[in-house]
């Protein structure tokens, strides 16, 4: 799920009965995961984040913003 939020998985760490995945993915991308992954994983799925860098926005989604903002004027 994470690579189709353009996603990057940096490891897994597996726990008694769980896995800690840690992932960068771009924040417009994961603000409505929390209720998705409590629906993928039957409600005991937990994420947290935290700010890591600025990275430039690829072209293609550039124009989808775009698009969007004019769609919004």
């Amino acid at each position: 799920d994470l690579n189709s939020r353009r996603g990057k998985v940096n490891g897994v760490e597996p726990q008694a009965n769980s896995q800690i995945i840690r992932a960068e993915v771009p924040m417009a991308e994961v603000l409505r995961y929390a209720p998705e992954l409590r629906s993928m994983t039957s409600d005991r799925g937990m994420f947290s984040m935290e700010f890591s860098k600025y990275e430039e926005v690829p072209s293609h989604q550039t124009a989808k913003i775009l698009a969007e903002m004019a769609e919004d004027a």
